[in-house]
């Protein structure tokens, strides 16, 4: 009989979510490791691939469709010699009402793990000629596909510039085709008073705008900057960096995740989590680092930072920025940790104030590195100062504590040598 393919849960803390787009259609075959759907979380766009050889028998879950229950029922597989008049023969009809988003979420607590992407492999079984099954596989990321949907792109047509030649935003950005001029041409040659147009919002887009509010509404912010004089932080980088191994290159972020880290293991009351009737107080620096993404933004999370030397750090964060832009991290990779870094320095900018990840305590925005005078025992100086400010959610973290905490921060930046004790 069928195999059921079910919504898989792709986090454990999602009970819904949204099916952007069918890959293959009924009928088609289906391949071991072919992509076959997109799904939206609260998080990111994920692909989900086949795990095994077999055909589409019938689809219950339209593309676009939005809050589909994990657990539910969306597509059918049929087994070997089966067809879709076979499948509905048997009885095995489109469910009248998805599983419940609150028995799903309870038992996603119960068992702490996520639910399998796909459903209980199925034999190989020969399909009909179809044209889809006749073109080669196209590797590209889930917003590229989406764009060039959009934009009526044919990706046959584009050479991918992401790993093993996958098509990514940017290449379906660069490809030149009359559409894209017509509707550049038409928005510029616009006179209306007023005239605008509207985007549908990513699940993705409303979690992080619905996060970002609660954070403003709830946590108490408070903020505290500091300037930070680099040029030992630099030029120790550019020694580090002439002696690593082959492949290794550490960046001005890593050595900012290590400061960070090393900080908040010596103001272990900065490194804290309010949860109402308790605090959580962790015992190893879990820093997450925002990375801009298609679409939004994702913090992946470097467990216990100050474990870890800035050979494995730079090791580690090129891995995490490099997959969660593929959108290719496990749910564990991306949920938790206990204190935030955003860095924006690369984009020129000085100072800024970055809102609380909850439910961590506190965020440090880091600014870029520029050339500043200093006034250094009574002389004037230019130096390579960078701004960095800490916004800290007040119930678990004390003004006094966020000033010690950004002290010994300034204090492993400025003399980084000190990181390596």
């Amino acid at each position: 009989m069928a195999i059921e393919i079910k919504m898989p849960a792709l986090s454990p803390t999602m009970t819904t979510g949204t099916l952007a787009k069918w890959l293959v259609g009924e009928g088609d075959r289906v391949n071991s490791g072919d992509v076959i759907a997109e799904i939206e979380t609260d998080k990111a766009t994920m692909e989900v691939e086949s795990v095994d050889d077999g055909v589409m028998a019938k689809i219950f879950v339209d593309a676009g469709t939005e809050n589909v229950a994990v657990g539910a029922v969306i597509a059918v597989l049929a087994e070997d010699g089966e067809t879709a008049s076979d499948v509905a023969k048997a009885g095995l009809q489109e469910p009248s009402s998805p599983v419940p988003v609150t028995s799903v979420a309870a038992e996603a607590k119960e068992r702490a793990e996520p639910a399998p992407v796909t459903a209980a492999p199925v034999k190989a079984v020969p399909a009909p000629k179809t044209k889809s099954s006749d073109k080669p596989r196209i590797f590209a990321s889930p917003l590229a596909r989406r764009i060039a949907a959009d934009r009526n792109i044919a990706l046959e047509g584009i050479t991918g510039s992401g790993p093993y030649g996958r098509i990514l935003r940017r290449d379906v950005e660069s490809a030149a085709t009359a559409p894209i001029a017509q509707t550049t041409a038409a928005l510029a040659g616009a006179t209306q008073q007023g005239d605008s147009y509207l985007v549908a919002n990513s699940q993705m887009r409303k979690a992080i705008a619905s996060r970002l509010q609660d954070s403003k509404q709830q946590a108490p912010h408070f903020y505290l900057t500091v300037d930070c004089v680099i040029d030992n932080l630099l030029e120790a980088r550019k020694s580090l960096n002439a002696k690593a191994a082959e492949g290794i290159k550490i960046s001005v972020n890593d050595m900012i995740i290590r400061a960070a880290a090393m900080a908040l293991i010596a103001v272990p009351e900065a490194n804290a989590s309010w949860e109402g009737e308790n605090t959580r107080l962790f015992r190893h620096a879990d820093i997450a680092m925002a990375v801009a993404i298609d679409g939004g933004l994702i913090t992946p999370i470097v467990w216990a930072a100050e474990q870890k030397g800035l050979a494995a750090l730079s090791q580690v964060t090129t891995d995490l920025a490099a997959r969660a832009r593929d959108g290719k991290l496990a749910a564990n990779e991306y949920t938790g940790g206990s204190f935030t870094i955003s860095n924006l320095g690369m984009f020129g900018v000085r100072e800024f104030a970055a809102v609380i990840n909850p439910p961590h305590g506190g965020i440090l925005a880091v600014g870029a590195g520029e050339q500043r005078p200093i006034v250094i025992d009574g002389n004037l100086a230019v130096a390579t100062v960078m701004s960095v400010t800490l916004s800290a959610d007040h119930r678990a973290v004390d003004g006094a504590v966020g000033a010690r905490w950004l002290q010994a921060f300034k204090g492993f930046v400025e003399n980084p040598v000190t990181m390596l004790l």
